[in-house]
């Protein structure tokens, strides 16, 4: 195993505080790193100042000689005026980076519903935040660092992320270091785990479930008698040891030891004291979707649906961008009035949303924190216990200087949590979660998802954060093609409907182009731009990005196959080489027809 690139005795330091104190740690060829620590402990100065974006105040970061490393900063930004096609492939031809698996790859992976063509400038954040990764990603690096990568993916652009990463380099080579609130990315994507707390890093082996693990055993070998944050990560033991029925996978990580640290640890949840008190709070009736249906101009958003909440119903929301979940949210709270159908509410409901845009804080930005809180109930009711907005704050991550500060100099995130807290201070039984894990660490995370355990109301979260969901919600339901579905399988059936989606378009398509002939469309040489068939071809153009895609990835599966196989079975690796031949045949196939198309499209 080669080293890469190391740090030595590093030092960052701004003038209120040391971020980083000695730091000497070091990258070797094959290491998959996750970052992980509390906002603001220095995850990213200390992956920028390694990457050599920032100059330490002393130390020094030595690589190996012609070492090639690619970050994706949270500051990177394109400028307006450069195109997303020359952003992602600069001055390439089309036929040469259309050639290349890794950049179509990458595009439809990432960009699928971004205009090639488009101004960056023209693009929302999301878009423009995915471009950067995607030019980042097109290009050879043998260190990648990515901080916060997962930002403005959906689930299964999360998933297309874990598995690129996983086949990017082969086994044992390249070096990946993520900084990443998503805790499932960073079981999924990475072996060992730095925790950066106080001017210095921890390494932990494993990912985030055994980290998770080692981070108690260490506490409790060194008796440390912080009750609350060992109470709290003993809860999230317990809960990666039983976890969700959709966690089919779970982490291999010391059975027994883990067995053994939650014994004493109760249920995450106690369901039928949550039901009764959210029943005796909420009544029978909660809200009632029926028969309803929302349509923008010619495009149907959600196709009829009938859904009762039930008091105390803790759902997860899944769903592509654009596929209708904020609508959705929108005709629980109101705000969206459905084409047909009808929706009702209880006489009881007391409705609350936490939304994306910490609109809740707009007309409080010059006050005091303490000023905030004082307006709202003296007390909360969390754990069976009451607790002073003070202590909830606490709990949240906030000290007691806080209290003094204005709302508009808080951080993003400790906003997020000032949000969350008023919120429950306004005693909704109805809880409406939209992103809620924006700008959090995973400690304030667990801290959050703490107080929702003992929340009886009802609970709706929509969420790109797989572990969040399968963490304080029971149930899950998907928006696939404008379609309300329930997932009783949790969000493994979700990925593998939207494979089996991908897999029947590619068969369809597969088909079409091998008897498909030179017609009187294609021999006029190119398409009158909004044209029926040029619109049919655009249609088709973008299935095949897909297809292929996912044709690539399942190449590169049957090519890791091969590479494990036993070498004395000659069975087996004949059925590979086989599999493999005939997928290569279809991706010809689909890659002549999708060339043919971009030529007819140009």
């Amino acid at each position: 195993m080669g080293h890469l690139l190391g740090a030595n005795n590093l030092r960052v330091e701004y003038p209120t505080r040391v971020v980083l104190d000695g730091i000497t740690i070091g990258i070797n060829d094959g290491d998959r790193i996750g970052v992980v620590g509390r906002n603001g402990e220095g995850k990213s100065t200390l992956i920028r100042a390694l990457a050599g974006r920032l100059t330490p105040d002393s130390g020094d970061v030595i690589s190996r000689n012609g070492l090639q490393v690619g970050m994706l900063d949270q500051s990177d930004q394109i400028p307006d005026d450069v195109t997303v096609e020359h952003a992602v492939v600069g001055d390439r031809v089309e036929h040469e980076w259309a050639g290349d698996v890794r950049v179509r790859d990458v595009i439809t992976g990432l960009l699928s519903d971004v205009p090639w063509g488009a101004r960056i400038g023209d693009l929302s954040g999301g878009q423009s935040r995915r471009v950067s990764l995607a030019a980042l990603m097109v290009h050879d690096w043998d260190v990648l660092f990515l901080d916060e990568p997962t930002n403005h993916l959906d689930v299964m652009g999360v998933a297309w992320l874990s598995r690129h990463l996983a086949t990017r380099w082969p086994t044992g080579t390249g070096a990946l270091v993520v900084v990443t609130h998503d805790r499932w990315f960073l079981d999924a994507s990475t072996q060992e785990t730095w925790e950066v707390h106080d001017g210095i890093v921890d390494a932990y082996e494993g990912g985030y479930a055994a980290y998770i693990l080692q981070r108690v055993e260490r506490e409790r070998s060194a008796a440390v008698t912080e009750a609350k944050r060992q109470n709290l990560l003993k809860k999230e033991l317990a809960w990666l040891r039983r976890g969700a029925p959709a966690r089919t996978a779970k982490p291999k990580f010391r059975i027994e030891a883990a067995n053994a640290l939650i014994n004493d640890v109760p249920e995450i949840r106690d369901p039928v004291s949550l039901a009764k008190v959210a029943t005796t709070r909420l009544g029978k009736k909660v809200i009632e979707l029926e028969d309803v249906s929302v349509t923008y101009s010619d495009t149907t958003i959600l196709k009829p649906l009938t859904w009762r909440l039930a008091p105390g119903e803790r759902t997860g929301i899944l769903g592509a961008n654009g596929a209708g979940k904020s609508t959705l949210l929108g005709l629980i709270s109101g705000t969206v009035q459905p084409n047909s159908g009808t929706t009702s509410r209880g006489s009881t409901v007391k409705l609350s949303i936490l939304d994306q845009r910490l609109a809740t804080l707009s007309d409080v930005l010059q006050d005091r924190v303490s000023e905030v809180i004082a307006r709202k109930k003296t007390s909360y009711k969390a754990d069976g216990v009451e607790m002073t907005p003070g202590q909830l704050l606490e709990r949240l991550g906030f000290s007691s200087a806080h209290l003094s500060a204005r709302v508009f100099e808080l951080s993003g995130g400790q906003r997020r949590r000032l949000q969350f807290l008023l919120e429950l201070l306004e005693e909704p039984n109805v809880l409406l979660l939209d992103e809620p894990t924006n700008d959090l660490d995973t400690d304030m995370l667990r801290a959050m998802e703490d107080l929702l355990d003992t929340w009886p109301g009802t609970l709706i979260v929509v969420s790109h954060d797989r572990y969040l969901l399968e963490r304080v919600t029971d149930q899950q339901f998907a928006i696939l093609d404008g379609e309300f579905r329930h997932l009783p399988g949790g969000i493994d059936e979700y990925l593998r409907l939207e494979n089996a989606q991908e897999d029947k378009a590619l068969r369809e398509v597969t088909h079409a182009s091998t008897e498909s002939t030179p017609s009187a469309t294609q021999s006029a040489g190119r398409l009158r731009p909004g044209s029926k068939e040029h619109r049919e071809a655009e249609k088709e153009h973008r299935s095949l990005e897909k297809r292929i895609q996912a044709g690539t990835s399942r190449l590169l599966g049957i090519d890791r196959d091969l590479a494990d196989a036993d070498q004395g079975d000659f069975q087996r690796l004949t059925e590979l080489a086989q599999a493999r031949q005939d997928l290569q045949a279809e991706l010809d196939v689909l890659e002549s027809r999708w060339l043919e198309l971009g030529e007819l499209l140009a």
